[in-house]
């Protein structure tokens, strides 16, 4: 039995309101036992930093800063990774030829090439937007070549029989078949975007919020510090849920299943035998059971 969307709701409300509240006891209380929750400001010191902040300009010139340039690189790095994905999967010329640099670059972490843009681009500007778009690009490039070479290949054989090109299979199957994994490495790729944005704008950036968060850490203003990590995760979770949202709008044509813990999905409820008038049921009928059997194993194949 689930619960209803109210219920999971207040359920989520409840789960926050507790986390606050452990954090408030274990800092206006200084306890210290293993983890120095002493060194930590109250939620009450957090809030009023919080409203302290949003009374000011700075604040949301480095939200509109942070905003645009993890937009920009992770725009940038939809595209490209999304192309060279399906390029590397559909050409065994491009795999040879691009597969070998991509495996060497892809271990290196994003934040470790701050260096290297510092050097190759001219403005801090475009250094930050290089590491954002390098951090989402390779969650996508291998999200998406997997994506492709699990097609099946019926689907791209039946359009070149219907008479088909090479445009019309990139069209109509194999952009939307991998459309599920192109987003699965979207979400990936956007969560790493704001760890590298902000770890970049701490070392080489003169606004954003990383920037900010680190000079009030540099000038022991901890209220502050928690501002910026509060932040950091709100826009995370709401840029994470919009890629969501729209990835589940683009593939609606996928079948859903209701989610249960434990691994189980929730199956229909079984619609009540027709009785007849010695009060007997009738048995089903035998596309009744088909129609039944082929719904379970579609549903089955399909978890999304």
């Amino acid at each position: 039995m689930t619960r209803r969307p109210l219920a999971r709701y207040a359920l989520r409300t409840a789960s926050l309101a507790v986390f606050l509240g452990l954090w408030q006891v274990l800092t206006s209380l200084d306890v210290d036992l293993w983890l120095r929750f002493s060194q930590f400001p109250t939620v009450t010191d957090v809030a009023r930093a919080f409203a302290d902040r949003l009374s000011g300009g700075d604040y949301w010139t480095d939200l509109t800063d942070s905003l645009t340039r993890i937009l920009t690189g992770f725009a940038l790095a939809a595209v490209l990774g999304v192309a060279t994905g399906v390029l590397v999967a559909r050409s065994r010329l491009a795999e040879d030829l691009l597969g070998p640099v991509l495996e060497v670059i892809r271990p290196i972490p994003a934040i470790a090439l701050v260096p290297v843009a510092i050097l190759l681009f001219p403005s801090n500007e475009q250094g930050i937007v290089f590491i954002t778009c390098t951090a989402a690009f390779f969650p996508v490039l291998v999200s998406t070549r997997h994506a492709v070479r699990a097609l099946t290949p019926v689907w791209e054989e039946a359009v070149r029989t219907m008479g088909g090109g090479r445009l019309r299979i990139l069209g109509s199957v194999v952009l939307p078949g991998a459309l599920p994994g192109i987003f699965g490495g979207l979400s990936v790729g956007i969560g790493v975007s704001w760890i590298c944005v902000i770890s970049a704008e701490m070392i080489s950036g003169q606004y954003g919020v990383g920037y900010r968060t680190w000079q009030d850490y540099t000038v022991v203003n901890y209220p502050g510090v928690f501002v910026g990590m509060v932040t950091i995760g709100i826009l995370g979770w709401v840029t994470s849920t919009a890629v969501e949202l729209l990835g589940r709008r683009l593939t609606r044509w996928l079948p859903r299943t209701s989610y249960v813990p434990g691994g189980r999905t929730r199956a229909p409820r079984p619609a009540p035998a027709p009785v007849r008038a010695d009060g007997d049921p009738e048995q089903q009928t035998q596309p009744e059971q088909q129609r039944q059997k082929d719904t379970e194993e579609a549903r089955d194949e399909h978890l999304v």
